[in-house]
């Protein structure tokens, strides 16, 4: 059998790998398919791939993976190509969520199932008996969260060397999503924990759409490995260095074309003669004009309308539905987010999957990672992005289809009156999301987030060792955890800390030879089904119609009977609140509010974002994606920046305050607002100004002057003075020292 087209990777591959890419009719593999082929087979090196959504870095990990597993079958049994594989999990794939998880076993079981390569998976919905039967004989590939391979080590930690006996690889999924991050440590500390199980190190491969810092990416992967090769298509793969090392493939394939629009509204204030339900609807009216134009652009396709928050997305899908039966046409706008119930959920990504009917999705995050959703026309994205590296993942859903992604911005702007304070004048929300356009077209993204601490994750990783290995020394959790392992800033003595700080509330005791065990109320929670995730879930009411399940609400502003809801894109009366089964029966109702959600922040802002807002306002081009309204807005939101010029000052008054313009990023805003409370300044951040409160400019100037002339604070001095710093799962039970350390380092 010939290729189609000439391919040094292509013939690398094992025999049934090429009949079974020419039996999908591939006319040539793609560039990240090349490289990394040629890199995986032909080293033991780490790779990071990454790549835009859909351009195939799925099949770059796995089909030279599953190729050495054809080889390695072949050659322990050279008479029979179909003999089950040696013992133990061959390859192991964590993904963030358990739909992508879903979403990839189909995949990979297509792609495996003529070369008898058993592919499983491993999450919370996955049938007691699948796992059974995947203990009892492991091999293939293991697709599993990093919560469930927690679990794993919890509940199988004697098993574990015999399951993973024979592993060889293991993929990490959106690579993106964990740097920084509870989860990001956790899966690190997982990943370690498993090379020090199995005495040896186990080739990990990263892919990701959207990764800023290609150096950053690959030492989040392997640590102790800073020296990240590259590897572009067409190009020497690697430059000599240390070994083992780790190489990046970056993809450069994708169309330039792109369809784009920022459009701009004013929220105006409501009429002094309004009636009240009247002045409700104008508090609306940006929205329903966002709704409006969305329903007339998008109806009839397949979109994805990103509205940053739960509320939102109820909110627009409500008012999208109602458009619908308002032009008596079938339903074509439904929700999607993570307090909807999985059978919801999974019926919008089937419809979108289809493509039978139109459909367009209001959602959050939930659909910007890579669930194959099939082809989608456009992406709407209401209010500023997250980050650019968000904004660059979500248009990679759109021109799937040859045709060039599209992406609307829509962007609310608040009516300026005599009572708008400088820093609400200058629209910085426009401006901001203008910065973001600019810097994806230039190809920018914000790298992905690096050296920061995280002793609350330590303290879940303390449990779970002991729960492992029913109980470990001192010396040995620490050696295992922080000497070689990802918590490496944890000297013996802060770590020493931590064990004293544990020991007094009873998450672990010391028996009388020195082993760790845990203590009545370490023994609660890792009994607990909550302890597998690093991160604070919070307690939440489940939501019923009749038998359907809709959904859950975190109690952040409980519901009591008879009050109204908008939720999965529709609006319920609340017949009864059963407070001991957390149930919330409803049904549908005429009239309805969107309720409170949790966990909606926006993130940090970069540097780099606002210090092109800044070379925005200092400019006057105006950039050819932007509507008549935004137009209009960014002209008012120059005018309002040269008036009180700031391109010459930085500080300016409001009212019997001060504002301060620094144009950095939200990390350096937290540290500059830290810094001048330690000078017994009332100081918050408000968008791109601290307020100053209770000062004039010039006494702000003489506070800077002598800040200026002093050696700059240590980090967690400052977080000393910070009032609450308990936000993540475990700090609660930390020492002072180490929870000042861990919220410097994540914060400022």
């Amino acid at each position: 059998m010939e290729q189609k087209s000439p391919s040094s990777s292509f013939e690398l591959l094992h025999e049934r790998l090429r009949r079974w890419i020419w039996n999908q009719n591939w006319d040539a593999l793609r560039d990240i398919q090349e490289a990394a082929i040629e890199a995986i087979l032909r080293s033991s090196d780490d790779v990071v791939i990454s790549a835009a959504t859909a351009a195939g870095k799925t099949e770059a990990a796995f089909l030279p993976i599953c190729s050495r597993i054809l080889i390695e079958r072949e050659a322990d049994s050279p008479d029979n190509s179909n003999a089950p594989p040696s013992a133990g999990i061959q390859a192991l794939y964590v993904g963030p969520l358990k739909a992508l998880i879903n979403d990839q076993w189909l995949r990979l079981d297509l792609l495996c199932e003529s070369m008898a390569i058993d592919v499983h998976r491993w999450h919370g919905d996955v049938s007691h008996s699948a796992k059974q039967r995947l203990m009892r004989e492991p091999r293939g590939i293991l697709l599993i969260t990093p919560e469930s391979l927690e679990a794993l080590f919890v509940i199988h930690g004697a098993r574990l060397r015999t399951v993973f006996a024979g592993l060889a690889d293991i993929v990490v999924d959106e690579l993106h999503a964990f740097p920084g991050t509870e989860r990001g440590m956790q899966l690190q500390s997982l990943l370690h924990r498993l090379e020090v199980l199995l005495g040896r190190r186990v080739r990990r491969i990263g892919l990701s759409a959207t990764l800023g810092d290609m150096g950053i990416a690959a030492h989040y992967l392997r640590p102790s490995e800073v020296f990240p090769k590259l590897a572009r298509p067409g190009q020497a793969l690697v430059e000599e260095g240390p070994s083992p090392n780790v190489r990046a493939i970056v993809s450069e394939a994708g169309g330039e074309d792109l369809l784009l629009q920022i459009r701009g509204y004013e929220n105006r204030q409501p009429s002094m003669t309004a009636e009240s339900g009247d002045a409700e609807e104008e508090d609306d009216a940006p929205l329903r004009a966002i709704a409006t134009h969305l329903f007339k652009v998008l109806r009839g396709s397949n979109n994805l309308i990103f509205a940053n928050s739960r509320g939102n997305v109820e909110l627009l899908s409500d008012m999208l539905r109602r458009l619908c039966e308002e032009n008596r046409i079938p339903r074509e706008f439904w929700p999607h987010h993570g307090s909807l119930s999985k059978e919801l959920r999974t019926d919008v990504e089937e419809m979108l999957k289809s493509g039978s009917l139109p459909i367009s999705v209001v959602c959050t995050s939930t659909l910007e990672m890579g669930i194959d959703i099939g082809a989608v026309k456009s992406i709407a994205q209401v209010g500023v992005p997250p980050s650019v590296a968000s904004l660059r993942q979500r248009l990679g859903r759109s021109g799937r289809r040859g045709d060039p992604p599209e992406l609307r911005l829509y962007i609310i702007e608040e009516e300026i009156t005599t009572k708008t304070a400088p820093h609400e004048a200058i629209r910085a929300n426009l401006v901001e999301s203008n910065a973001m356009l600019e810097l994806l077209l230039e190809k920018w993204i914000e790298p992905p987030a690096d050296e920061t601490i995280h002793p609350s994750t330590l303290v879940q990783q303390v449990l779970s060792l002991i729960a492992q290995n029913g109980g470990v020394t001192a010396k040995d959790a620490w050696r295992t955890l922080c000497s070689t392992g990802p918590f490496a800033q944890f000297t013996p003595e802060l770590f020493a800390d931590l064990l004293r700080a544990l020991g007094s509330h009873d998450l672990v005791v010391q028996s009388s030879d020195g082993t760790l065990l845990h203590g009545k109320k370490g023994e609660a929670i890792v009994g607990h089904f909550s302890f597998y995730a690093a991160f604070v879930s919070p307690e939440e009411f489940e939501i019923v119609y009749g038998s359907t399940r809709l959904g859950s609400l975190p109690i952040v502003e409980p519901l009591t009977e008879s009050s109204l809801v908008i939720f999965a894109g529709r609006r319920w009366r609340v017949l009864s609140v059963d407070q001991d089964k957390k149930r919330i029966d409803v049904v549908p109702a005429p009239g309805g509010r969107v309720p409170r959600f949790s966990g909606q922040g926006q993130g940090l802002v970069h540097d780099e974002v606002r210090r092109r807002m800044l070379s925005i306002y200092e400019s006057d081009a105006v950039p050819a994606f932007l509507d008549k309204s935004a137009r209009r807005l960014l002209a008012e939101g120059r005018d309002n920046f040269r008036r009180l010029e700031l391109s010459r000052v930085r500080i300016v008054r409001t009212g019997d305050s001060s504002l301060l313009f620094p144009w950095a990023g939200d990390r350096a805003m937290n540290r500059m607002c830290a810094q001048l409370q330690l000078r017994g300044l009332d100081v918050s951040k408000d968008g791109v100004a601290l307020v100053v409160h209770g000062i004039k400019p010039e006494r702000l100037e003489r506070e800077i002057g002598e800040l200026s002339g002093q050696e700059p604070a240590d980090r967690t001095q400052l977080a000393a003075g910070v009032l609450n710093k308990v936000q993540q799962k475990y700090d609660c039970y930390l020492p002072k020292d180490l929870l000042d350390l861990g919220y410097a380092s994540q914060n400022f």
